[in-house]
């Protein structure tokens, strides 16, 4: 008996030093690193491409890259990011050669777009979207925009301040986030006429769900509706101040989500803040006045066809 125990206890010690020597490996090694993308593709830049590339840039990137202080895109400290992510600097995205993207070519932006690996075959952990089901117009015209002479994107001499990732943030990049797949077949916008399927292209790519949704660790990019508590609140996030709060449901659930709401009290809440004549938004969610008011009564349809969860999420004094 005496013998058994003690091999029972050698195993069990065995097993503890393997995972404490992998944890280890996946401290110090950090986030893993890939095969160098190589892709020939160059986009034509037009004026109806920048002014749309500027419209998506200004919803889905300048969030986390713009500078107050520069009016650029030259990145920030990422202070309400979940802290379970680590130390998040948003780095410099401006047409700066040395400090910014501006020697990366076209086919390396839209392969991190796509796929999350940068040009050096870093990967971009998963606080920074991923846009694979983004239609190729919609992300040659973030291409577009970032090579143009708009004021946000010119060349900017700051570098970057390097993130300081997690454990976490490491060990779900080792295990369960991953490079994703580029499309092997084109991606076209849905008709705009089908409010439906249009609302749903707009949340999944201006990134709504993924914020919206129960839990940034249980997510799942390909497939979003079968992330954790789809796009029915509850993720954990932070306020300028520090202070954490919670996603609102935004499921068709009448009692703890936006079933009760009406069409035009969502319009107003998206693109101007406002429900009822009351403040509707808390930050980081921000109001995008960019937004059509067809854009956003698509977003609306859409979410009235989610599968309705009770949730409820208790709303953040201001």
């Amino acid at each position: 008996m005496k013998k058994a125990l003690r091999y029972l206890l050698s195993g069990f010690a065995v097993v503890v030093l393997l995972i404490g020597a992998g944890a280890l490996f996946i401290q110090l090694r950090g986030i893993p690193t890939y095969d160098k993308p190589v892709l020939q593709q160059s986009v034509e830049i037009h004026p109806q491409r920048i002014a749309r590339g500027k419209k998506l840039a200004t919803m889905l990137c300048a969030g986390c890259h713009m500078n107050a202080e520069t009016k650029r895109l030259t990145g920030k400290h990422m202070s309400d990011a979940p802290p379970v992510f680590g130390e998040i600097h948003a780095p410099n995205i401006t047409q700066d050669k040395t400090y910014g993207i501006g020697e990366w070519t076209d086919g390396e932006i839209i392969y991190l777009l796509r796929t999350g690996i940068k040009r050096d075959g870093s990967y971009a952990p998963p606080y920074m979207a991923k846009l694979p089901h983004m239609s190729d117009e919609d992300i040659a015209s973030i291409v577009a925009f970032l090579r143009s002479d708009d004021e946000m994107v010119r060349a900017s001499e700051i570098p970057s301040v390097p993130s300081q990732p997690s454990f976490m943030t490491k060990f779900l990049s080792t295990i369960e986030f991953k490079p994703l797949p580029f499309p092997t077949t084109a991606i076209n916008i849905p008709d705009s006429t089908d409010l439906v399927a249009y609302g749903r292209y707009l949340t999944v790519n201006l990134d709504c769900w993924t914020c919206h949704s129960g839990d940034f660790t249980k997510l799942d990019v390909m497939v979003p509706e079968n992330s954790y508590h789809f796009l029915a609140g509850g993720n954990k996030m932070l306020d300028l101040k520090g202070k954490e709060l919670l996603t609102m449901n935004l499921t068709p659930d009448k009692e703890t989500g936006i079933g009760n709401w009406t069409e035009e009290q969502f319009i107003k809440a998206v693109k101007y803040g406002m429900k009822d004549g009351e403040p509707a938004l808390r930050y980081p969610m921000m109001p995008y006045p960019q937004l059509t008011d067809y854009e956003a009564k698509a977003i609306f349809a859409y979410l009235q066809t989610v599968p309705p969860v009770n949730n409820p999420v208790k709303r953040s004094s201001m």
